[in-house]
């Protein structure tokens, strides 16, 4: 096993070893201490949920108010993760990885409070993540357009499907229009 840290602070990937014959595999998918130990803090996870979603669908980027653990089980998936926390070092950074369920792929992203996630389906695909708070009607979520140029996500489609609320995201620009690293 190893947690593996990112440039982006609060963002870490979580590797396990694939065992498998010739009745399939057996993965570990996390380990609460082990993650502990790389945070600081114990995380204490109060929900799950599931998307399922065609090829072409991008979600995103959304920065709820909860860390999130996300794991895809089915499926393939382009995930991009942007920092929009105004005062980090790392605002306006993006990560991308490949998930699923290929090997190299089969990893999980530990996304801490304030981090923006994203996600474009590559085929049919089921998203799995797990949330350290409990979802509430009437939740604020700062969301930021998939396609911003400041933030210059490399997506492998260039028109995906979205939901009309993804279609209307601000830009970071918009969102903070007097940071320092966009002026």
């Amino acid at each position: 096993m190893a947690i593996e840290r990112t440039a982006i602070d609060g963002l870490l990937v979580v590797r396990w070893e694939t065992h498998g014959d010739d009745r399939g595999f057996f993965r570990q998918t996390y380990q609460r201490g082990e993650l502990e130990a790389a945070l600081g803090r114990a995380p204490t996870f109060r929900q799950g949920n599931h998307s399922r979603s065609g090829p072409g669908v991008l979600r995103g980027f959304h920065a709820e108010p909860w860390d999130k653990l996300v794991y895809v089980v089915r499926g393939r998936a382009f995930c991009a993760i942007a920092d929009i926390r105004p005062d980090s070092p790392t605002f306006g950074e993006v990560a991308t990885f490949l998930l699923g369920d290929a090997p190299g792929e089969r990893i999980r992203l530990y996304v801490t409070e304030g981090l923006a996630n994203s996600f474009l389906t590559l085929e049919d695909t089921d998203y799995l993540y797990d949330v350290t708070d409990e979802f509430r009607p009437g939740l604020v979520k700062p969301s930021v357009a998939w396609d911003d140029p400041d933030l210059g996500v490399d997506w492998p489609v260039t028109d995906p499907v979205l939901s009309e609320a993804d279609r209307t995201n601000p830009t970071l620009r918009a969102l903070f229009p007097d940071h320092p690293r966009l002026v």
